[in-house]
């Protein structure tokens, strides 16, 4: 049912008391500002004054008061860079303080509490005046309508009221507008946010999130939490904000440096780059599955990067990625690497001098380390054969050194590499020619993380210690193998967000349910709200793959258009003109999608000196900015443009069931403006669409 609208106010004159508070908040903001400069110069005087020091006194030979002095100067920085991000802190609150208040009267205290919410706290003489978005307080604002309310505060479960929320726009210190909201997120701020142009870096929505997406931020108690959102849901940005969040809500435990996430390109990592510094937290690192391989795999053992899976391949190739990308592969690796121990090691008596060690206790003792991966049991039980040789030495004799029995026992072993326990896999699978190395020691993608699955078992992985919480994003585009080695590596609670009706990769096709199988006990949430594109341009994706599972904001724009062409250069030129409008737009991103990133480069060759200032995308690209661009389908994913054109949707690109969830993807990259163009004929999944 459609809320109904209203305009919203302006500060001048329905609410005065809101102008003379943010005046008031200001001036708070000066002094602490003028203060926050005073320290920071301070510190910087204090720095130049030690470094000065011991410039003048470096040959003086008094080493512990110079050990002092330097320990000082460390301390000095220290205390320096936390002013600087403290006043930095301040000059962004001052631009806009908050963009929210509640009243709140908790039962039994007759008592109402005004609460002013922003992005970050704000301290005036020990007071608090602006609470941080991320305090348990603060959840009512987004959960609530007028009336009965509650929050969990750390020390106490609180009930009561909420007599008044108020929504603000503060920018360079002005008040913009204020209303009274009964609703959530009214939809008139809503529909503002939404309509505004594309923005070089994903930006923070604190001040316009949703019911749902703050249940998911807040969620602290799933330890691994799977986030299925259609195009446009904001799930990408929903993560980050939960990130921030759990920084915030376990700071004593949990920093920056102990999350990552694991994104698909350096294009779309560079793109979500900001929204953590912009919430007052540190970047995290970004990693991709390439980046863990070069960490992980053993020495002497390289890859190939992957090919497309949308270019033209060979049959052969196909198969080898198909037959890998499935939950039953796993199962084949996990039943080998059972019998991995009985396979590979073949216990015999060790014999040194007149004293003999027996291949049962040696098997016995492999057994017992099974836990372990196989040469980390072969040095346990080297530990433990030393153990037996010493105590029945006399001692006067030495046994042998733990080295000699462990390389003694690495001679019992029939497969003496991981690279030939995994070519010895797919013979005991009867499949040997899944295996197809593209020369000695160097792996084709597909067989990077079978084999360090088996890497695992057979010499072990690096697990991280240091990192507390996993993000992937893009989920739908990683195959169950890629994720068993993930739950090797990173043993942490877990985000893991992406669309399944996003999937670009015909030769994955596994399901959410095969996913949410994967870890027991986690939590799966759905989104089903695209709040990115226009109703029409929804309306349209939700067409071509028949999906009835979401809905689009009422937010109204352009229909999407058709441009047929009778020939290539026709259809070339309706691009340029395109492009030219574009220029002469109020826009900012312009994206022009193709299938293939062949295609993408083949297109922009043509376009290049008809368009000057387009850019090219590609794989190995690695910032994302604004303006016009040529990119693939695969590069597009998780970007959004104010205006997307999709080329060459004819019956040749896309004519497969698969291809319905390629041009979906393209065309929920549009929030504003979304355009087709067809030279040939057009692909049956579009007649009569448009």
């Amino acid at each position: 049912m459609e809320q109904e609208k209203k305009q919203p106010e302006q500060a001048e004159p329905c609410m005065p008391e809101e102008t003379a508070h943010l005046e008031a908040i200001e001036k708070m903001i000066d002094l602490e500002l003028l203060e926050a400069e005073r320290t920071v110069e301070q510190m910087d005087e204090e720095y130049r004054e030690t470094q000065l020091y011991m410039a003048e006194h470096r040959n003086e030979g008094d080493a512990k008061e110079m050990f002092q002095s330097e320990m000082a100067l460390r301390q000095i920085d220290s205390l320096g860079t936390s002013a600087v991000l403290f006043r930095d802190k301040l000059k962004k609150t001052k631009n806009s303080p908050y963009f929210a208040r509640i009243d709140f009267s908790p039962q039994g205290t007759g008592e109402t509490f005004p609460y002013y919410i922003g992005l970050y706290a704000f301290h005036h003489q020990k007071q608090l005046k602006i609470i941080d978005w991320r305090a348990p307080v603060a959840s009512m604002f987004y959960d609530y309508e007028l009336g009965p309310a509650q929050y969990d505060a750390p020390e106490a479960h609180v009930e009561g009221e909420l007599v008044l929320k108020r929504q603000f726009k503060i920018q360079e210190g002005k008040l913009e507008y204020a209303f009274d909201s009964s609703q959530n997120i009214q939809d008139d701020i809503l529909q503002k946010e939404l309509a505004h142009t594309s923005d070089e870096k994903m930006k923070s929505i604190i001040s316009t999130i949703q019911k749902e997406q703050n249940q998911i931020i807040r969620n602290e108690k799933a330890h691994t939490l799977i986030i299925q959102g259609v195009a446009g849901s904001g799930k990408t940005s929903i993560a980050l904000h939960r990130v921030a969040f759990l920084l915030y809500r376990f700071r004593n435990r949990l920093k920056a440096q102990n999350i990552t996430i694991i994104s698909p390109n350096k294009v779309f990592g560079d793109y979500i780059s900001n929204v953590l510094p912009e919430l007052g937290e540190e970047p995290i690192f970004e990693a991709s599955l390439e980046d863990l391989a070069l960490v992980q795999l053993e020495e002497g053992i390289d890859f190939v990067g992957d090919r497309n899976p949308l270019e033209p391949q060979d049959k052969a190739w196909v198969e080898r990625v198909r037959f890998k990308a499935t939950s039953e592969f796993v199962k084949q690796m996990d039943e080998y690497i059972e019998r991995l121990p009985e396979n590979a090691f073949q216990a015999e008596d060790f014999v040194f001098q007149s004293f003999s060690v027996p291949a049962e206790f040696i098997k016995s003792r492999v057994e017992i380390y099974r836990r372990y991966p196989l040469m980390k049991r072969l040095e346990q039980t080297a530990d433990d054969i030393y153990s037996r040789l010493e105590n029945e030495f006399l001692r006067e004799e030495q046994p042998p050194h733990r080295t000699r029995i462990f390389q003694a026992l690495k001679k019992m072993l029939r497969l003496k590499t991981t690279l030939a326990a995994y070519r010895d896999f797919y013979r005991w699978l009867g499949k040997p020619k899944m295996y197809v190395p593209v020369k000695k020691g160097v792996l084709e993608w597909n067989d990077v993380f079978p084999y360090l699955y088996l890497q695992s078992a057979f010499t072990g992985l690096q697990e991280s210690r240091l990192i507390k919480h996993l993000v992937i994003d893009e989920m739908q585009d990683y195959s169950p193998i890629q994720y068993a080695v993930l739950n090797r590596l990173f043993q942490c609670p877990k985000t893991i967000l992406g669309d399944f009706g996003q999937s670009i990769d015909p030769n994955r096709q596994y399901t959410l349910e095969e996913l949410h199988g994967l870890y027991e006990g986690s939590q799966l949430v759905r989104l089903e709200k695209s709040y990115r594109s226009t109703y029409e341009i929804i309306h349209f994706a939700k067409s071509i793959v028949e999906q009835q599972d979401f809905e689009a904001v009422e937010r109204h724009g352009e229909a999407p258009e058709l441009l047929l062409c009778q020939t290539e250069e026709e259809e070339l030129q309706r691009l340029e003109e395109k492009y030219r409008a574009f220029q002469n737009s109020q826009y900012n991103a312009l994206g022009i999608v193709t299938r293939t990133n062949s295609q993408a480069q083949a297109l922009y060759e043509r376009l290049k000196d008809r368009c000057p200032g387009l850019r090219l995308v590609l794989p190995e690209s690695t910032t994302f900015e604004n303006g016009p661009m040529v990119l693939s389908i695969q590069m597009s994913k998780g970007l959004e443009f104010d205006e997307v054109i999709v080329p060459n949707v004819s019956e040749e690109a896309y004519h497969t069931q698969f291809d319905r969830n390629l041009l979906y993807v393209a065309c929920t990259r549009a929030m504003h403006k979304l355009s087709l163009t067809c030279a040939g004929k057009l692909t049956h999944l579009l007649e009569g669409l448009l």
